[in-house]
This record gives structure tokens, sequence and C-alpha cells, in this order.
């Protein structure tokens, strides 16, 4: 048995530099509150926390004078908020993020009905919308817009920077499939992510030469869900978060085992579980 990594694999640019950002200001100032948890990955959080990183749910939980806009984004109405009461604001929003709220405030202002192909009820999304002054939706289903009482005419096109690049070029064609007999404009804007493109790719590249794939990432994570559900369409996946979840009754006799993450997890935690695998093949 071959135990065998993705290229690319531990934290992506966006969440590396959120954490750096993060364990800067902490140690600065002994302590850092973030507004919502930075990343979705228990162990990160852990490790953040023991530095004295605290995470508040809204702006009114907010004891300091300073607090951390994790690398999901807010809206601004929630910055205005924060800068009402001389709070100041370190914005660890990832680039790619912050991309697609710029591109969401442009289609807003130049009258267009902003659609979201993403999970409605996701942070990142919710920031992107906002963005567009909530003039929009959130769907991954294009017929949901043949609900809306008076659909618009003009419509921006977005994605939530970590999903799967040929389901949304899907998603895209069935709006156009819809639009064009209602006489719309349309304006597409690519806003996934560099780095969650590419580990995609690599990750379906190992699945290929795999005879079972761990995604090393945490259960509540999106991109390392896509991860799963593209892994799963060519061999056997699972999703761990840590090395104590991995069973010796999963693992072939023969062949290679992949090992992909998601975008938030460390290297620390890839390290345990390739050192959990080795340890069963010397038994």
């Amino acid at each position: 048995m071959e135990i065998k990594r993705a290229p690319d694999i531990g934290f992506c640019t966006g969440v590396r530099r959120a954490i750096d950002i993060l364990e800067r200001v902490a140690r600065e100032q002994g302590g850092v509150e973030t507004l919502g948890a930075v990343v979705h990955n228990q162990q990160v959080l852990r490790k953040l926390a023991d530095i004295g990183a605290s995470i508040v749910n809204s702006v009114d939980e907010i004891k300091g004078s300073r607090v951390v806009i994790r690398s999901h984004g807010v809206g601004p109405q929630v910055i205005n908020q924060i800068q009402s009461r001389g709070i100041d604001i370190i914005d660890a929003t990832c680039p790619f993020v912050k991309r697609a709220q710029v591109a969401a405030r442009r289609l807003h202002q130049s009258g267009f009905y902003t659609i979201v192909f993403g999970d409605a009820s996701h942070p990142e999304v919710k920031s992107i919308l906002a963005w567009a002054s909530d003039n929009g939706l959130a769907t991954q289903e294009a017929t949901v817009l043949s609900s809306l009482d008076n659909p618009p005419r003009r419509l921006g096109i977005l994605s939530q920077t970590t999903h799967v690049p040929a389901r949304y070029a899907r998603f895209i064609k069935d709006i156009i499939d819809y639009a064009l007999v209602k006489d719309s404009e349309l304006r597409i804007i690519d806003t996934i992510c560099h780095d969650i493109r590419r580990r995609q790719e690599d990750s379906v590249k190992l699945a290929r030469e795999s005879e079972l794939v761990f995604v090393v990432g945490g259960h509540a994570s999106a991109n390392s869900k896509h991860l799963v559900e593209l892994c799963s369409e060519i061999t056997t996946t699972r999703l761990i978060e840590t090395a104590r979840e991995i069973r010796r009754s999963w693992l072939p006799e023969k062949g290679i085992i992949g090992i992909t993450s998601g975008a938030s997890t460390g290297e620390e935690t890839i390290d345990d579980v390739v050192t959990r695998l080795k340890s069963f093949t010397r038994d």
C-alpha cells in the first residue's frame, strides 16, 4: 500500500493570509476578537484560541477596540456598524472573496439583479449578496427564477469562490436557457478562486490513481465537501477532520491511498493522518 499526497495541500493562500494576520495581531496585543470563526476548521480554531483569539458572533458582542473580519468577509452594513462604535477593523477577508464582493457591488450599481451560485446559508455568500445591497439571491438551481413574481430583466451572475467550475458552467447554461425567452440582459463573472480550482483538478487526478482518497477537512467546510463529491465520482472517498477518525477496516490491502485537503486544513493535521496510515501499514 502506497500513501500519496496531492501536490496542492494544506492552507490556501487566503486562509494562510487570514491566519497570519490573526496570529500577528493576537501576539502584538495579547489577544484579539474575530467576528465569526475565521475558518471552518476546529483544529485551527483551537490553536488560535490558545494564543488569545476569541470568536464573537455579532457586533454587539465585541468588547475590545479592534476586531478581525474573518476570511469569509462581511457586508458594508456590518462594517458601518463596527465603525460607528469607534472599533478598528483588521480585514482578513480572502482576496478572492473581496473580488466577488466588488463584482457584486458593481453589478448592483449598474442596475443588475445579482444571482450568486452557492449555498445561501454560507457566510461568504451572505457577505457577497450584502455588497449587492441584498438585491439578489443565492441558489444552486436556475429554476428558482421562475418562482419570482417579477423576474428581473438584467441578471448578474457570480459564484461562491469555492464552488466547482463545471457546475457553475452548467448553472450558467441553465440561466441562459431561461433568460433567452425572457428578453434578459446577462453579465457573467468568474469569481471561483484560482487556488480552489487547481486543488480540485489535482484531487481528481489523484482520485484516478487511488483505491481510496481521504479528504482532510472540516465537516462544515464547503470546499472540503466539494472535494469529496468530485473524488467520490471516481473512487471511494472519505471526509475526515482528524487522524483519529480513520478505521483500519477502511484501508485497501494494495494500491494507492490518496490524501488531499480542504483549504483550511493545516499541515500538522495532514502529517498526523499520514503517520496514522503508516502505523497501520507496519502492523
